[in-house]
């Protein structure tokens, strides 16, 4: 079977709506040898003259006439997979989004996200999986859509956004031994935090805990006697024990009043922790995911955030393509 390419249909769909070699060359902005040697490369590939000479004119074979209409809604099909997706579309999308993203994330922030899709994309539907350290080709392989953690390590075929910069405090259960003695203050000695007893979470093979490492550069360590999947665990776990807990500022103080927590500030200086959201760059310009990454964006950013309408995020999905 002879192959051929999607421009030379656009020449015989010009060819057979003109019957000119010299009209079909400018309305294809093609020199008319140029025309000439493509018309003889239809005639090759469909085994058939296409034009042939009546007078001083050309007029189509049958075969001709009877590629005339399947090419032109072809032609007219292909041309609507470069359309950009416009807001009908997406609130008639029927999506399943996976993110995987620390539980805490999902606790906080997944109602929010979840009525955001309900408003603008109904159809469509949002689940969450717990971080894992064992499953490096999740966005690779497309079975999720988006990463988000404090990953440092990521998957060099991927592209990645810093979503947030995030201070590190201590976290305690009111009322704990730990706070004893410190008359209101939020300082104390680096000495005495070392000799706690700690809940930390487990890190991504080759990670090192920026708590660790700043303790370090004092000759110091941490007694971790406890160590959880996520965050939100450690928080859990400092809350109804005597461990302590060292978690992002902005988790700690939304959940501190629920949860009975005690906030404090570290007395050792530790690099903030960057949340980073990832995806693979096939879903890049794909508006859904375009709408997905920015409203994940602001809702992190303000959990009571009401986002603007599928519109104007898909205008902006097109602007990004084009």
């Amino acid at each position: 079977m002879k192959s051929y390419d999607l421009n030379l249909l656009v020449a015989l769909d010009a060819l057979l709506a003109t019957c000119s070699v010299t009209k079909a060359a400018e309305q294809l902005n093609l020199s008319t040898p140029a025309m000439s040697h493509t018309l003889a490369r239809i005639r090759d590939v469909f085994d058939d003259a296409i034009l042939v000479r009546a007078g001083r004119a050309l007029v189509p074979t049958p075969r001709a006439l009877a590629l005339a209409a399947p090419v032109r809604q072809l032609l007219a099909e292909a041309q609507t997979l470069r359309a950009p997706v416009d807001a009908q579309n997406l609130a008639a999308l029927e999506r399943r989004f996976v993110v995987r993203a620390p539980e805490g994330v999902a606790v906080v922030f997944g109602a929010a996200l979840s009525h955001a899709l309900e408003q603008h994309m109904p159809l469509a539907t949002l689940q969450f999986l717990p971080e894992t350290h064992d499953d490096a080709s999740g966005l690779r392989e497309g079975r999720i859509d988006l990463d988000v953690g404090s990953f440092r390590n990521g998957d060099p075929e991927t592209e990645a956004l810093v979503l947030s910069q995030q201070s590190l405090v201590g976290a305690v259960r009111d009322a704990h031994p730990f706070l004893a003695g410190r008359a209101g203050k939020r300082t104390m000695s680096i000495e005495r935090f070392a000799q706690a007893r700690h809940v930390s979470v487990t890190l991504r093979p080759g990670e090192t805990s920026s708590v660790d490492a700043a303790l370090a550069g004092h000759g110091l360590s941490r007694r971790v006697v406890l160590r959880v999947p996520s965050t939100f665990s450690s928080v859990c776990a400092a809350s109804r024990t005597d461990l302590v807990a060292c978690v992002p500022e902005r988790m700690a103080r939304n959940m501190a009043a629920s949860m009975g927590l005690e906030i404090f500030a570290l007395p050792v200086e530790v690099a903030a922790q960057a949340m980073r959201m990832a995806w693979h760059p096939r879903f890049h310009a794909d508006p859904a995911h375009v709408w997905l990454r920015e409203n994940f964006q602001r809702v992190l950013n303000d959990p009571h955030w009401i986002s603007p309408s599928m519109a104007a995020l898909t205008d902006g999905a097109r602007r990004k393509v084009h």
